[in-house]
């Protein structure tokens, strides 16, 4: 077991890169609006086409540009690169809607969750932290190196690729792998 130091430590190194994953995101033309929703921002965003078609059919994009706040742990376009091709055209499908909601809203906590918060939750967490998501099922974050990964109960794991996208309803932390609720 580390000392509490320790984590204290990867806490405040871990934040340099975090600072510089947004940066690297607001270089590409990525520009932060918090007068526009999260739905918004996805929907200018280059990197997020297969997860926006996808809130879309699964009847997301109004809680996605309502209130929130939300936390989206949202797969790139290369992060759905990863997932089956046969599996998302499945999903896509109209009587397959539940089941893309179900994945899809394990990919959103209620909350505004930055970077340093989630970074905060694994210091006092020895490291470890849970976040229920709205779908209902625990999502683990833990530190690897210098990279927040994020890791389902069947042990797929995503790494955050660009943190603190704020926008008025929420966050965004773009992610390298979709994590799953269930078997599917």
């Amino acid at each position: 077991m580390k000392p509490a130091g320790t984590y204290c430590a990867i806490f405040l190194l871990s934040l340099i890169p975090l600072a510089s994953f947004a940066q690297t995101s607001l270089s590409k033309g990525a520009e932060l609006n918090m007068e526009k929703s999260i739905i918004e921002r996805a929907s200018a965003s280059e990197n997020l086409k297969t997860l926006l078609a996808a809130v879309h059919a699964a009847d997301l994009a109004g809680i996605l540009d309502g209130n929130g706040p939300f936390t989206v742990f949202a797969p790139s376009d290369m992060a759905f690169g990863k997932f089956s091709k046969d599996k998302m055209a499945h999903l896509l499908l109209p009587e397959n809607k539940m089941e893309l909601f179900s994945l899809l809203t394990y990919h959103i906590v209620a909350g505004n969750f930055t970077a340093s918060k989630i970074l905060q939750a694994l210091s006092q967490g020895n490291g470890k932290a849970t976040f229920t998501s709205v779908q209902g099922t625990e999502i683990t974050a833990s530190i690897s190196g210098i990279d927040i990964v994020l890791t389902d109960h069947f042990g797929n794991s995503a790494k955050i690729t660009t943190a603190d996208l704020s926008q008025c309803n929420g966050v965004i932390h773009e992610i390298d792998s979709v994590i799953l609720p269930n078997k599917i």
